[in-house]
């Protein structure tokens, strides 16, 4: 990613696996000194929705787990922002 592109969107499409791999990826590069300012500047804020979407994700599997019909069955969880 160069200083003037921006990173790509982070669609509800995209799993809780691929975001973690992108942010460790990320985590590594700063770690090592390895950006520019600018481009650790947009790496952070990538990091930074990256996270938010993997707390996201994890938070809708916990509230999976507690919903639980009568028959002790898993019921689907209908996300409250749709």
């Amino acid at each position: 990613m160069d200083k003037n592109s921006t990173p790509p969107a982070i669609t509800p499409e995209l799993s809780f696996e691929e975001a973690a791999r992108e942010l460790e990826l990320i985590v590594t590069q700063m770690e090592s000194n390895q950006l520019p300012l600018q481009e650790a500047l947009g790496a952070f804020k990538r990091g930074t929705a990256l996270l938010q979407h993997c707390q996201k994700a994890l938070t809708d599997v916990e509230q999976q787990i507690r919903i639980l019909n009568e028959s002790g069955e898993l019921s689907s969880f209908q996300d409250r922002d749709e």
